[in-house]
C-alpha cells in the first residue's frame, strides 16, 4: 500500500512539474500585463484626442475595437497568472505537509536519543561500556562509536533545525501566494468591469456610426478607389518584371539553340573534312551530343518535371524568394512604435452596412514617421499616387508595398536591406498619420502581412 502511494506521489509530482514548464513564468506573464496597460492607456489617450470629432468616428470604432481586444487579453493573462497561484499553492501546500511529517519523525527519533542519552548518562556507565572491551580494537571501537552517536545528536539536532526554517519559508511563500491570489482576483474583477464599460463605449461608438453613416460610406469609397488606384499600379509593375523576366529567358533560350546550331555546324564540318581525306568513306555520325534546349524550361525534382517559372529561373530571385520565405514570422515591422488600426481582409462594421475590404495592414502612426524594409530586395518601382507616394521593393518571388509615404529616398533599381529607410509616413483624408503595408507575391495575390512578421 506504501509502495502504491509513493507511486502516485512521484507521478503527480512529475505532472504538475512538467505543467509548470509548458506555462509562461509568473515574470513574463507580469511584463505581459505591464504591455497590456501600457498599450491600453495609449488607446485611451487616443481616443480622448479624437473625442467628439465626427470625421474620426471610423478612427474611434477601431480604437474602441482594439481596447476591447487588449482588456481581453488583460483578463486572459491574470487568469493565467492565477492558474499558476493555483498551482504554486498547491505545490507549497504539499511541501509543508511532507516537511512537517518530516519533522515529526525528527523529533520522535531525537527524543528517544536523548532518552537513551539520559538513561546512560554516568560516568561508570561509560567506563563500564569501555572496560568491558575484550582487547584494545574493541576498545577503541567503541569509543568511535559514542563520539559518532553523540555526532549523530548533534545532528539530529541542526536537521530539526533546518527543517523548521525551511518549513517556515514555504508558509511564508505559501502566504505571499494566498495574497497575490486575492490582488489578482481583485484586479481580474475590476478588469471586467472596465471591460463592460469598453463594450458600451463601442455601442455609443456605432450609434454615432449610423448616424454617419452616409457620410463615412463616401470616405471608405474614396479609400477603396485610391486602394484600386494602387493596386493597378502594382500589378503593372509586377507584369512588367514578369515580362522583362520572359524576355531575359527567351533571350537565353534563343542563345542557346544559336549555340547548339553552331556546334551541329562545326561538327558536321569537321566531319566532311575527315571524309574528304579518305576516298570511298561515307560521313559518319556526330559523336558530340547536342544539348536539347526544348528541354530547358522543366526542372527535375523528386516529383517529377516542374515548370520553371520566369521567377526562378534566376539564381538570385531563387535565392531572394527562399530567404524571405524562410524568415516568414520572423520579418521586422515596417515602422517603429505606432499600432495597427487595420487588418487584411473584409470587415463588416457591426451595427452598419459599412464593410472595409484591406489588401493590407493599416498603421496608426506619426506624420513623417520613418517607414523601412523588411527584408533585402530591390526596388521594383516607386508610385506616384498624386499627394502620396508608394514603394514596391522585390524580394524574389515575393514583394512589398509601402504606401501612403509623403517622401520617398529610394528610386527603381536600388538595393535595400532590411531596416533601410524607405521614405515617411503621410497624412490620411482625416488629417492623420497612416502607413499602408502590403505583400504580393508573383502571381499577384494579396498576402496577410501579419502572417510575415513578427510578434511584438
Amino acid at each position: 500500500m506504501l509502495q502504491k502511494l509513493l507511486i502516485v506521489f512521484l507521478f503527480s509530482f512529475i505532472a504538475c512539474n512538467c505543467l509548470l514548464a509548458q506555462q509562461p513564468s509568473r515574470d513574463e506573464l507580469q511584463k505581459k500585463q505591464q504591455q497590456l496597460f501600457k498599450e491600453i492607456n495609449d488607446l485611451n489617450n487616443e481616443l480622448s484626442s479624437i473625442k467628439g470629432n465626427k470625421k474620426a468616428a471610423l478612427r474611434a470604432y477601431t480604437v474602441v475595437q482594439n481596447k476591447i481586444k487588449a482588456r481581453e487579453s488583460l483578463v486572459n493573462n491574470i487568469s493565467r497568472e492565477i492558474k499558476n497561484l493555483d498551482e504554486s499553492i498547491f505545490l507549497n501546500e504539499r511541501e509543508i505537509y511532507r516537511l512537517k511529517k518530516e519533522l515529526d519523525t525528527l523529533k520522535v527519533n531525537y527524543a528517544k536519543s536523548l532518552v537513551f542519552a539520559y538513561k546512560n548518562r554516568g560516568s561508570n556507565d561509560y567506563l563500564n561500556f569501555l572496560f568491558s572491551a575484550q582487547n584494545f580494537n574493541d576498545a577503541m571501537k567503541r569509543i568511535a562509536y559514542l563520539k559518532s552517536y553523540r555526532q549523530y545528536r548533534e545532528t539530529q539536532a541542526e536537521t530539526i533545525n533546518k527543517t523548521q526554517d525551511l518549513l517556515q519559508q514555504t508558509k511564508t511563500k505559501l502566504t505571499n501566494n494566498l495574497n497575490e491570489k486575492s490582488a489578482a482576483l481583485t484586479s481580474q474583477t475590476t478588469q471586467l468591469q472596465v471591460l463592460q464599460e469598453d463594450k458600451k463605449d463601442k455601442d455609443q461608438v456605432v450609434k454615432q456610426l449610423k448616424d454617419q453613416e452616409k457620410d463615412l460610406t463616401a470616405q471608405i469609397s474614396q479609400r477603396q478607389k485610391e486602394n484600386q488606384k494602387l493596386k493597378r499600379a502594382i500589378d503593372a509593375a509586377i507584369k512588367r518584371e514578369i515580362d522583362e523576366a520572359r524576355k531575359r529567358e527567351a533571350d537565353r533560350m534563343a542563345k542557346a539553340k544559336a549555340a547548339a546550331a553552331d556546334a551541329k555546324r562545326l561538327e558536321k564540318e569537321r566531319e566532311k573534312e575527315a571524309n574528304a581525306k579518305v576516298p570511298g568513306t561515307t560521313p559518319s555520325k556526330p559523336n558530340t551530343p547536342v544539348e536539347d534546349v526544348s528541354s530547358r524550361g522543366v526542372a527535375k525534382n523528386k516529383g517529377g518535371d516542374k515548370p520553371v517559372t520566369e521567377f526562378n529561373t534566376e539564381k538570385e530571385g531563387v535565392i531572394e524568394s527562399l530567404n524571405f520565405e524562410r524568415n516568414k514570422g520572423r520579418l521586422p515591422w515596417p515602422i517603429d512604435g505606432g499600432r495597427v488600426k487595420g487588418e487584411f481582409g473584409r470587415h463588416l462594421i457591426e451595427g452598419t452596412k459599412l464593410e472595409e475590404d484591406n489588401e493590407g495592414m493599416f498603421f496608426a502612426t506619426q506624420i513623417g514617421a520613418s517607414v523601412k524594409a523588411v527584408a533585402e530586395g530591390e526596388v521594383s518601382a516607386v508610385f506616384d499616387l498624386g499627394d502620396v507616394q508608394a514603394v514596391l521593393v522585390k524580394h524574389g518571388k515575393y514583394y512589398t508595398t509601402y504606401a501612403n509615404l509623403e517622401s520617398v529616398n529610394v528610386k527603381r533599381g536600388d538595393e535595400v536591406k532590411a531596416g533601410s529607410l524607405l521614405g515617411k509616413v503621410a497624412a490620411n483624408m482625416s488629417g492623420e498619420g497612416e502607413f499602408q503595408f502590403q505583400v504580393t507575391n508573383e502571381r499577384r495575390q494579396y498576402l496577410n502581412p501579419r502572417g510575415w512578421l513578427r510578434s511584438r
